[in-house]
């Protein structure tokens, strides 16, 4: 088993689940959670989960439910764009309903990923000095597949990561977050959307081992 990619969060429902897909006769379901931050503010996360690891009545909005999954991205298509949107969601492995749970947004939002960079980071500044670096991580999966994760760096270890060559091979950990935004879709047209991340705390590359041989 790849063990290279583990969400952790606990959070309340507020959005009951819907159909997502189905998979050699397994039903998938779509659901959001809102969990808490530091500073008091939310995220609004995707859930996507089996039908056999839960009893989907059990999702009631304000129940609150904690999950060990990964994040799991794919690419959709629209007719009326040119360019693909890369769609992240929780992916549960394992999932439970609490009963009299306090939040705690020190740990209760957990992500660890290894992986690769996929693009060139791109490092700036905002306008009073804050460093940020973003990143696009690419991270196996069995059969060959493998998931894109946007990531979002800051301060010292934004510009330590903003000089990393496309291939590096890293570890992080994080939390999983929620972003909204606008796009302007024409002239007289601007659609409100939200961007999915892994807020980046930790970085540390991981050495490659030569070949014995060499």
């Amino acid at each position: 088993m790849i063990n290279n990619n583990r969400t952790y969060i606990l959070g309340k429902v507020v959005k009951k689940p819907t159909f997502s897909h189905e998979i050699c006769g397994e039903g998938f379901y779509l659901f959001y959670i809102e969990v808490l931050r530091k500073s008091g503010s939310t995220d609004t996360l995707p859930v996507i989960v089996s039908e056999r690891l839960i009893s989907i009545n059990r999702l009631d909005v304000d129940r609150t439910v904690v999950i060990d999954g990964q994040i799991r991205s794919y690419n959709k298509h629209t007719d009326n764009e040119e360019h693909s949107h890369l769609i992240l969601s929780v992916f549960a492995k394992e999932i439970d309903v609490l009963e009299d749970v306090e939040i705690n947004p020190d740990v209760d939002n957990a992500v660890e990923i290894v992986g690769r960079l996929c693009k060139p980071p791109i490092y700036r500044k905002t306008p009073l000095g804050r460093e940020i670096a973003d990143i696009l991580v690419t991270v196996n999966r069995p059969y060959g597949k493998s998931d894109y994760i946007p990531c979002i760096v800051w301060g010292r270890t934004a510009k330590f990561v903003g000089h990393l060559p496309v291939g590096t091979h890293i570890e992080m950990t994080g939390r999983f977050q929620s972003r909204p935004y606008t796009k302007k879709i024409s002239e007289d047209e601007i659609e409100n959307r939200v961007a999915y991340e892994v807020s980046v705390g930790r970085v540390e590359i991981i050495e490659e081992k030569e070949n014995a041989d060499e």
